[in-house]
């Protein structure tokens, strides 16, 4: 198993969250994160005073997917995602060791 963590523009969640149900993905976790990469920030005019905004605000989407799944997710985040332009995102991919569904106990890829 797989933990992913896309952290995409918000804007763009709900292209993706449609295209992974469609392609067998039901759960998924997804929380309101503020960063920045590359790009640092911009500039932005309020009231005629110009300020930083340091931290440009996303939208992280975790999933823990069989391990056959891994590289469609990926290339289904990444197309979905794809603005062109700078700040589109990153997507992290890490091992599982194992998963237990609270309510039944069941264990392993059974658990997702």
């Amino acid at each position: 198993m797989k933990r992913i963590e896309a952290i995409i523009k918000p804007f763009k969640l709900d292209d993706v969250k449609k295209s992974l149900n469609k392609i067998g993905v039901n759960g998924m976790t997804i929380v309101e994160v503020k960063g920045f990469g590359r790009q640092k920030g911009h500039k932005e005019i309020y009231r005629g005073a110009e300020y930083v905004v340091d931290f440009i605000p996303k939208v992280q989407l975790i999933t823990v997917v069989d391990d056959v799944l891994v590289d469609d997710i990926v290339k289904l985040i990444s197309k979905e995602a794809y603005t062109g332009n700078i700040g589109d995102g990153k997507i992290f991919i890490t091992p599982v060791e194992d998963a237990i569904r609270i309510r039944t106990g069941e264990k392993g890829i059974n658990a997702i």
